[in-house]
């Protein structure tokens, strides 16, 4: 019998790269990956809301006890200045052994690295099992209808992965450095302080909000949430911006505007520190007579896969590929793991992400033919246990 040929993870994803996938905009590339794994034996659906592409891809019969998931994107940020790029960002030109192009870093080179392996998998030595590809549109986007809306479609029909794969690149400098275990928790803040305008030769006439504004700030930048804890680092909050849009020297504003973005661990929720704001916001107030106003949006709660079976299988498969122990760590934004943590078990492992969204975005050829080579033994080892 004439083995089958392997899949290139590195034409693969030049492939992808090639497709002008910018969020929300589905520019080929989920067909292009429907093409390839439905005539590996794959069954394939779309899963699309909201206009946003979303593709589900199974290997195996449904229900059965070992479902191995893998969850990864398509969609790429901007490209920004298009003339200050030296390559074409959608062209994947190869150059002195890289692969340049948006998306060949994060993350269209994992989600070609896991399919090729997944396909020569399944198609070499076939599993007592099910392998499932959850890959969406939407995860540089607002992700409202991306993963979430896999995973809600997941439930309605009864789908379920026993652990997942997320192939974010992780790695801050060398191959196989650091995987991903949990994620800080993610929060913005935007914060109206209003008073009255009135010259500003006459302040007892006005009600001047920037004071207010400035030690409401001070309190909440100055103020220590905590020390870490045992898999994270500490919380931190970050004033973004303040900004007033006055032109005028002599005009007291009557209102001006700031954002803060807390970055929290597992000793916070965001209630907790939503309360905590809110207390705060009343203190001013209550000091300076000046009203505030405050919107808030959850990006995503802390969470934690504690080490365990699934982090161990994927340090020992990076370690005999890159002869690395992979530090386990929640460093980072987030990711779409913090939606798949309520399913199962996830952790992340992807390439080395120091010049993802950058320009020339660009990537090692060999290391998409290594991470092929460790998603690969992760596939064996899981089934093999």
């Amino acid at each position: 019998m004439t083995r089958p040929v392997p899949v290139d993870p590195v034409a693969l994803t030049a492939d992808l790269v090639r497709c002008p996938s910018v969020t929300p905009e589905e520019g080929g590339a989920l067909i292009l990956l429907q093409d390839l794994l439905s005539s590996a034996g794959f069954d394939c659906t779309r899963v699309d809301r909201n206009g946003v592409s979303n593709l589900f891809a199974r290997w195996g019969p449904r229900g059965h006890a070992r479902t191995f998931g893998f969850n990864g994107h398509t969609d790429v940020v901007p490209v920004g200045d298009l003339s200050a790029w030296t390559h074409d960002p959608f062209g994947a030109q190869i150059e002195d052994g890289w692969l340049y192009g948006r998306g060949a870093t994060d993350m269209k080179s994992g989600v070609a690295a896991f399919a090729a392996a997944a396909i020569d998998f399944v198609t070499e030595t076939p599993p007592e099992g099910a392998v499932v590809l959850a890959i969406t549109g939407d995860e540089e986007g607002d992700a409202l209808d991306g993963t979430i809306a896999l995973l809600d479609w997941m439930e309605a029909v009864e789908e379920r992965l026993d652990v997942c794969l997320v192939g974010e690149p992780t790695s801050p400098d060398h191959m196989g450095q650091m995987m991903k275990i949990g994620r800080r928790g993610s929060m913005t803040a935007w914060i109206t302080v209003r008073g009255k305008q009135g010259h500003a030769a006459y302040p007892d006439k006005a009600l001047n909000p920037m004071p207010a504004m400035a030690r409401l700030m001070a309190r909440l930048s100055d103020h220590v949430l905590d020390e870490g804890t045992a898999h994270f680092d500490p919380s931190n909050l970050a004033v973004v911006t303040i900004d007033t849009g006055n032109p005028a020297t002599n005009v007291i504003p009557a209102e001006t505007r700031a954002t803060v973005n807390i970055r929290f661990n597992d000793a916070h929720t965001s209630g907790d520190l939503k309360d905590w704001l809110g207390a705060e916001a009343d203190r001013v107030m209550a000091e300076t007579g000046v009203d505030i106003g405050m919107q808030i949006k959850v990006s995503g709660e802390s969470f934690i896969t504690p080490p365990g079976p699934l982090s161990d299988l994927v340090a020992r498969a990076v370690q005999t590929e890159t002869n690395r122990v992979p530090e386990m760590s929640t460093t980072g934004g987030t990711s779409d793991a913090r939606f798949v943590k309520s399913h199962c078990p996830v952790v992340e492992f992807g390439l080395v992400g120091h010049r993802m969204h950058a320009v020339d975005e660009r990537v090692r050829v060999e290391q998409i033919i290594q991470l092929k080579a460790i998603y690969g033994r992760i596939l064996q080892d899981y089934f093999a246990t």
